[in-house]
């Protein structure tokens, strides 16, 4: 059958509906059967290799908000010159239709962003203690934050740039230097310094995702990198979120920057009676003895010493710093009670000089006065 018959044909028998009620029908029509061709597809695919592949219900899922939108788009790029609408609504329409279209390559450009950093990142899962895996997951993360804001901002300024009344205020914006150029530069300085900040943290590595670190007397470990803060995991599960430009401009304290391993410190005071070596032996047997000692350090040191107590200090290495404060806390305690039971000789303790009472100035100007009744009974006497 010839096409314009049949069109003349569809023309007579729905002639009392307004063209531009068809031609929106039209549109509709087709991207509703592009959705259903798209969800038959998907049910095809999964039914014949979901089971032997699982990778293809991963991508599937991965892309199917960019394979829905090129399907919706190809389907009315299809039917468009066919509708029969007038320019006032084509017009708009084939403008929707190009703005449609570069958001759906940013999309496209974002999935395949993510795409390609969780393909590469599948090869570094333990982050705890692999130095390697923490520095490639913080770059990736970082550089795959980056990307994405900015292939946003280029997605955003291309569609915008498609309207003639947006793209001559841009031009004419970009090459102005007023005031409205310097207040643009000074509300986006915090965001382009951040980013700005991502890009040499991700270079240079100061920090990376699970590493120790101190922060405003807070400690925690370093949960997320974003692409304009960080998120820091402290010890009572609170959540820090810090700037980037904070890592840059300000100090820091970072427990594992070159390594894992820690030396905790454990400070005690004790008499002068004290047998040091023999509590040093003991520390050296019983730090031997923990599993959160990772055999590297023990030592046991006199430091200092005031009129009453010497102050000792007890070094000892551990895998991390969780470990190393449970460690710090496990001889601690232990110390104490070895002090206590064995050698209680050693605990602190206030002595005092007595004086006897004699006749001579000294020994009467060192005792303690006599109570005023007393002193008034020695007079009557």
């Amino acid at each position: 059958m010839n096409w314009q018959a049949l069109m003349a044909d569809i023309d007579k028998m729905f002639g009392w509906i307004p063209s531009w009620f068809i031609g929106l029908g039209l549109v509709a029509g087709a991207m509703l059967l592009a959705l259903f061709v798209y969800r038959v597809a998907v049910w095809l695919l999964c039914r014949a290799f979901g089971t032997r592949l699982p990778l293809i219900a991963v991508f599937i899922d991965r892309t199917s908000g960019p394979a829905q939108l090129a399907l919706c788009l190809a389907a009315v790029a299809l039917v468009l010159p066919l509708a029969p609408l007038d320019d006032t609504i084509r017009t708009p329409l084939m403008r929707l239709f190009v703005v449609a279209f570069i958001a759906l390559i940013g999309w496209i450009s974002i999935r395949i962003v993510d795409m390609s950093s969780a393909r590469y990142l599948q090869n570094f899962r333990d982050v705890t203690e692999n130095f390697i895996a923490r520095k490639h997951v913080t770059q990736v993360r970082v550089f795959k934050r980056v990307t994405d804001t900015i292939i946003v901002i280029i997605t955003v300024s291309a569609a915008l740039m498609t309207f003639d009344s947006v793209r001559q205020y841009g031009v004419s914006l970009f090459a102005s230097a007023g005031a409205a150029g310097i207040i643009v530069g000074l509300a986006a300085r915090p965001l382009l310094s951040n980013l700005i900040a991502g890009m040499q943290i991700a270079i240079t590595q100061p920090i990376r995702i699970e590493d120790a670190v101190i922060i405003e007397n807070e400690w925690g470990w370093v949960e997320d990198i974003a692409s304009t803060y960080v998120v820091i995991r402290l010890w009572d599960w609170r959540r820090m979120v810090v700037p980037l430009s904070y890592f840059i401009e300000k100090p820091f304290q970072n427990w594992t920057r070159d390594t894992a391993s820690l030396i905790g410190v454990i400070g005690l005071h004790v008499d002068y009676r004290a047998d040091v070596p023999r509590i040093r032996r003991w520390l050296e047997q019983a730090v031997k003895e923990s599993k959160l000692w990772d055999g590297a350090v023990v030592n046991l040191q006199v430091i200092d010493a005031d009129s009453r107590t010497i102050e000792l200090r007890a070094l000892v290495s551990a895998r991390n710093a969780p470990q190393s404060w449970d460690l710090r806390c496990e001889m601690r305690e232990k110390l104490i009670a070895f002090i206590r039971d064995e050698m209680p000789e050693a605990l602190p303790r206030e002595r005092a000089i007595l004086i006897p009472s004699g006749g001579d100035d000294d020994a009467q100007f060192l005792r303690r006065p006599a109570a005023p009744e007393k002193m008034r009974a020695n007079a009557h006497n």
